[in-house]
């Protein structure tokens, strides 16, 4: 393999590591990103991105990555094309090999990997993904304000969302595959409560319908095997999500969802020069501003260690 020597390496590309690679860039750090299976990530499967600052008529989500991308080259960043496929963290330098062949090292590795949102793998949740699908009611619930929606999920981040949504729409129809919600007893008195939440329980999602948007989707009660249509304008799908974390566990503390555990107040992990921002390793708010706030952590958290590690190797010279 062709080894190559970097002082900053960033794994993943997004809000959060775009931010990085603005902060890393600006401090002289010389970082070299690789953007991974998805340059941008999940925003550019996004359409209208309403709630990212400095936007204040909004911006199609993947013009967003677009303009960050630009400016983080703009300061010098060297991105590339690329997924990194094995990591060694057990010594120092960090290792690193991309796409199976090539191997770099790195005095300071960030990781923005991100998250994967969990889909039901319907054909049609794809192909309007963006047009009346979503995985984020935080982000997109504006857009459907006073219309009819539904949510599959059973779970506290489910009920949350429902929450959100009951408070801009219309009517939220709310999709329980089996008879009970895992969602805490809170929670679930929360969409209990709501005079415009309808619980469907024993209900799975057959098909989302529409052309170029969402109409409507056909459901089917698991008990009675009925089926039937529900008129709805937005369909979303929180049934939770993957961090694309598989390739750190090795290295790495995750929780047991496979979030990257970071010591609190920054963006450092259990080693040394290793740091991780953005949705690989918060299950809470999962935001793209949040996400480039982290990553601006995540740049400076490195900046201090590779200052301290140079001071370290100027001793010892």
């Amino acid at each position: 393999m062709n080894a190559e020597h970097v002082k900053c390496l960033i794994i993943g590309s997004g809000p959060a590591g775009y931010t990085a690679a603005i902060y890393a860039a600006r401090a002289n750090m010389s970082p070299v990103m690789y953007q991974g299976p998805q340059p941008g990530g999940q925003l550019t499967i996004t359409t209208e991105v309403d709630n990212f600052p400095g936007y204040p008529d909004g911006v199609q989500g993947p013009q967003l990555m677009q303009d960050l991308e630009a400016q983080a080259r703009r300061f010098g960043t060297d991105i590339r094309y690329g997924m990194v496929t094995k990591v060694d963290f057990s010594g120092h330098p960090h290792r690193v090999v991309v796409d199976d062949q090539h191997e770099l090292t790195a005095d300071a590795v960030i990781i923005s990997t991100g998250a994967s949102a969990k889909w039901l793998g319907l054909p049609s949740e794809m192909r309007l993904n963006g047009r009346g699908v979503s995985a984020c009611a935080v982000c997109d619930g504006f857009f459907f304000r006073g219309q009819d929606v539904a949510i599959v999920g059973a779970g506290d981040t489910a009920a949350e969302e429902a929450s959100y949504l009951a408070n801009l729409c219309r009517k939220v129809y709310m999709l329980v595959r089996r008879d009970e919600m895992r969602a805490s007893r809170f929670m679930q008195q929360r969409v209990r409560t709501a005079p415009n939440i309808e619980i469907l329980y024993n209900t799975e999602t057959e098909e989302i319908l529409g052309e170029d948007e969402v109409t409507g989707v056909r459901v089917k009660n698991a008990v009675t095997g009925e089926t039937s249509v529900l008129d709805v304008t937005g369909f979303f799908v929180a049934i939770g999500h993957k961090p694309n974390t598989d390739i750190f566990q090795d290295y790495l503390e995750l929780d047991e969802h496979g979030y990257i555990q970071t010591e609190k107040g920054s963006t450092r992990t259990r080693v040394n020069g290793v740091f991780a921002c953005g949705d690989a390793q918060d299950n809470i708010y999962r935001q793209a501003i949040t996400a480039a706030g982290t990553g601006c952590m995540a740049a400076l958290d490195a900046e201090r260690y590779l200052v301290t590690l140079e001071m370290k190797e100027q001793a010892l010279a």
